[in-house]
């Protein structure tokens, strides 16, 4: 049967028929574990409280979804909807064990949180590089699966290449991966360290960070111009000196390396003669 794409949702990898009573069954929480390598590292305290009380009201309505190990019952979808589930107070909880390759449930855990927008910028690029080395994906590939662009992984998984400091930044939210991506172009990692504690002090949006690096680039390639016009008068300086030294008269000398003039000066007919002289000798 071939394999279906990611891109189409969760229910196109792994459908669930949630009519059919003999699809769902009831599985004591405490016999159900948190898978090791699951996406989402953070969870928000206060909107798991949220989805207990929920729970508490409702019930769950969509069961979650489990692989049968020698442990139990390993979580392959809805760890958010366990967690806030224990919190409530239940006993069991409704779900579907499925018999999943490791690859089909790392793509579910991805799928899952990443439709749903769960995971911070940092652990969605973690997510991708942990698909791509232990799935043998290219990026390509990766991007096909999620419906996303090639250039949307890559630029992704450029984020991983960020100091752990500014990455801790996103995890937090004092910074967004469009900062980040800016921040990237910086070359130094201490002045993106600066910029980034800058960004989340000042609040600046992105477009005004794009625009601070830009000047901060104009502004070093103008210090270098006049650094380099600065040595370049300093070197016809001491060329104005010798000649000045070997000619006896005031020397002036215009221009650039490649290209200028040479002005000697004189106030009698005898001191041109004196100075052709020195010149022709």
């Amino acid at each position: 049967m071939p394999k279906k794409a990611l891109g189409k949702g969760l229910g196109a990898l792994i459908p669930v028929d949630e009519e059919k009573e003999e699809n769902l069954i009831e599985i004591d929480v405490d016999k159900i574990y948190s898978r090791e390598n699951q996406p989402r590292k953070n969870f928000d305290e206060e909107k798991l409280i949220e989805l207990a009380e929920s729970i508490k009201t409702h019930g769950i309505i969509q069961p979650i979804i489990l692989k049968k190990t020698e442990k139990g019952y390993e979580i392959v979808a809805g760890e958010r909807r366990w967690r806030a589930a224990k919190i409530a107070g239940l006993k069991k909880i409704p779900a579907v064990v499925k018999e999943l390759t490791r690859e089909e449930i790392m793509e579910v855990a991805l799928i899952e949180n990443i439709q749903r927008e769960d995971l911070n910028p940092i652990e969605e690029a973690e997510a991708y590089r942990t698909l791509i080395e232990q799935c043998g994906l290219t990026q390509e590939e990766l991007a096909k699966k999620l419906g996303k662009s090639r250039p949307f992984i890559a630029n992704t998984l450029r984020l991983l290449n960020l100091d752990d400091e500014i990455k801790s930044m996103m995890i937090k939210g004092e910074i967004s991966s469009g900062h980040a991506r800016a921040l990237l172009s910086l070359e130094d990692s201490e002045e993106r360290l600066l910029l980034a504690k800058k960004i989340s002090k000042e609040g600046l949006s992105v477009r005004e960070t794009e625009e601070f690096i830009k000047k901060t680039r104009e502004d070093k390639i103008k210090g270098k111009t006049d650094k380099e016009k600065r040595n370049e008068e300093n070197r016809f300086n001491v060329i104005e000196e010798i000649l000045r030294s070997a000619l006896g008269t005031k020397v002036t000398v215009k221009g650039n390396e490649e290209r200028g003039k040479i002005e000697i000066e004189f106030y009698s007919k005898e001191e041109l003669e004196r100075i052709i002289e020195l010149i022709t000798l």
